[in-house]
């Protein structure tokens, strides 16, 4: 993340406030599942599955859709070329909102995952995540790895702050996101696809803040 450009960082951050927003709204939504997280999913479905529960099957839909998502957003990164970043944000924009107007529907939990799977692309160099926007297990670690070379004098003082960004972004969206649908319900995620769909404009080539190749 540090050779990324600070665009890039803010860029990133706001993903993933996004995405703690989005799956806040799922595990409300979904009784305890997560659709960005899959590492919390496979162990719901470990745990259901030696328990005979059938929210077993739940968490191994949500895991496939993340899948989907991924492999989807891989293929649009890909076909985009330099309209990589609008082109992703914008089809998780597109099942934000798919999923906002079948909401009343479990599959509309499904399509979240499938839009953090998506949004995961973004970021991607040569078939490879440079920067993961929905999962931060990895972020903390290089949090805490930086931090400590900082401490010991054999990094940048300020080498862990994107890492920080990052976490911090998440943490709050999740927390906009619980507190948005205590009052608002699911109808909160035409909101997030309104973001999703800004953030789109603001990557699209020539934008203000837009990366530019070259």
């Amino acid at each position: 993340m540090r050779r990324h450009p600070r665009g890039d960082w803010w860029l990133a951050a706001a993903l993933a406030m996004l995405a703690g927003c989005v799956d806040a709204i799922g595990f409300l939504r979904a009784g305890g599942m997560f659709v960005s997280f899959m590492s919390g999913n496979t162990t719901r479905m470990a745990v259901d599955a030696v328990a005979r529960e059938a929210a077993a099957y739940t968490a191994a839909g949500l895991i496939l859709g993340f899948l989907a998502g991924v492999v989807g957003g891989a293929v649009i990164a890909q076909a985009a070329g330099r309209w990589q970043r609008p082109a992703v944000i914008g089809a998780t924009a597109l099942l934000l909102a798919l999923a906002a107007a079948l909401s009343a529907w479990p599959l509309a939990v499904v399509l979240l995952a499938v839009a953090m799977g998506v949004v995961n692309a973004v970021f991607e160099r040569g078939g490879e995540v440079s920067i993961g926007v929905t999962y931060m297990t990895g972020t903390l670690v290089k949090l805490g790895q930086h931090l400590s070379a900082a401490l010991m004098g054999t990094a940048p003082r300020t080498a862990w702050v994107p890492y920080l960004l990052l976490w911090s972004g998440l943490a709050a969206g999740a927390v906009a996101g619980a507190a948005a649908y205590g009052r608002y319900g699911t109808a909160v995620l035409w909101a997030a696809a309104g973001a999703a769909a800004l953030l789109a404009l603001a990557t699209l080539p020539g934008a203000a803040g837009a990366r530019r190749d070259g």
